[in-house]
């Protein structure tokens, strides 16, 4: 089994960057507002589920920026930059591909499926970054 160098502190501080870029990013200043209207969601509705939500995502970010330290240190990746392209790579490979499959059965309009990846696209990188440069 290869053995991988993981910082444990910098995989807490990624997931926490994520939940707190998620948190602007699907506020009302910037996507929240037109993301829950193409859903169809209530502000109530919203409000219902939002602490299991981010209970949910913290460990789901968790188990993701795990996994990304590990391919981080197996692929040698060192500086931001690296960390940036690889979140890039893990973004388009696999989150932007799965969510665009997830989208196409969800009947939701496309501007679901853009608010979502970009937000990933952001997370995924910025998780690289801070995994890279954070060794």
């Amino acid at each position: 089994m290869p053995e991988f160098q993981i910082n444990y502190l910098a995989v807490g501080a990624a997931a926490l960057a994520t939940i707190l870029i998620g948190a602007l990013w699907y506020s009302p200043l910037l996507f929240g507002d037109r993301w829950a209207k193409a859903h169809g969601f209530s502000k109530e509705q919203l409000r219902e589920t939002t602490v299991r939500a981010f209970v949910v995502s913290l460990f789901c970010y968790v188990v993701m920026a795990f996994v990304l330290a590990v391919l981080v240190s197996n692929t040698g990746v060192s500086t931001a930059l690296q960390g940036a392209f690889l979140g890039f790579l893990v973004w388009i490979g696999f989150l932007a591909t799965l969510g665009l499959t997830a989208h196409m059965f969800s009947g939701t309009p496309l501007s679901t499926y853009l608010i979502d990846a970009g937000y990933q696209l952001v997370y995924s990188m910025v998780m690289g970054v801070i995994l890279a440069a954070w060794r």
